[in-house]
């Protein structure tokens, strides 16, 4: 496959709705068309930048979870694209709140354990955004904002490239997308809706999976092969039980400390995961 092939084919591995969120509710008009190209456009704004340095934000508060906690989606999709960048002989940091902190450092003890540099790009992954009253809400509209550091939320505005992942519409970059367009396809859409932009959006069936595209795609543009660990399914599983039980951390959908990301098992969750790493071989 040509370069834009394995892209165009990483992309349509995550672009699909798993948890049937309405992404592509409305097939003219929806989360996957408006974002059209943005992929792409972010893989080849972060490998054709000679210094590689970003800053990754992620964290999602759910106040319904047993205990209620941040959410394993974004975390261990932030973790693998900080691991890229380090192999990439990058520098990243990683800033979330505490419990998130803990639970990545409880698997990779060099997160944040470098020399601060001067930040090239900045990442969202599945984080919570303000909404247009300013409350950052969850997909059922409950407002979780007492529980941010909305420092985390509103870095756009920077002068420096900035990268949205998310997968319901209220996260930080869905602001790029029109509201109507998110009213239409997400239930409660114009309520939750994130109206911090960003300069590229990367929308996925699973914010981890947007990660996992975006460290491919850097890797596939910078011409180099990943560690045989890095997109390793088995690996990643055993990261995500030790990130739930060190946050701990809660699945998004059913809101229990399990190893789970968005209600989905592993052995649906990690298909995606398993795609991409062909692509990458």
């Amino acid at each position: 496959m040509t370069t834009e092939q394995r892209l165009d084919a990483i992309l349509s591995a995550v672009q699909h709705d798993p948890g049937n969120r309405g992404l592509a509710r409305i097939p003219q008009d929806n989360l996957f068309t408006r974002t059209a190209g943005d992929f792409a456009s972010a893989c080849r704004s972060l490998a054709d930048t000679p210094t590689l340095s970003v800053r990754i934000c992620t964290g999602f508060f759910i106040p319904t979870g047993n205990p209620p906690a941040f959410e394993t989606d974004g975390p261990l999709g932030a973790l693998l694209l900080y691991r890229a960048i380090l192999e990439l002989g990058g520098h990243a940091e990683i800033h979330a709140e505490e419990p998130i902190l803990r639970a990545m450092t409880a698997v990779c003890h060099s997160v944040n354990n470098q020399k601060p540099q001067a930040f090239m790009h900045e990442v969202f992954i599945e984080r919570a955004g303000p909404a247009r009253d300013g409350n950052c809400y969850t997909m059922r509209g409950h407002d979780i904002t007492p529980h941010l550091d909305l420092r985390h939320s509103t870095w756009t505005a920077n002068a420096i490239p900035s990268i949205g992942i998310g997968d319901g519409g209220n996260e930080v970059g869905m602001g790029k997308i029109p509201p109507s367009t998110i009213a239409a396809n997400i239930a409660n859409g114009a309520a939750i809706h994130c109206i911090v932009p960003a300069d590229h959006l990367i929308v996925a069936g699973v914010s981890n999976w947007g990660a996992y595209a975006l460290a491919a795609g850097l890797f596939i543009l910078r011409g180099v092969m990943p560690s045989a660990t890095l997109f390793d399914a088995d690996a990643e599983l055993e990261q995500l039980k030790r990130m739930v039980q060190a946050g701990p951390l809660v699945d998004g959908v059913t809101g229990q400390p399990t190893a789970t990301v968005d209600g989905l098992s592993w052995d649906e969750y990690s298909k995606t995961l398993k795609q991409i790493q062909e692509i990458l071989a």
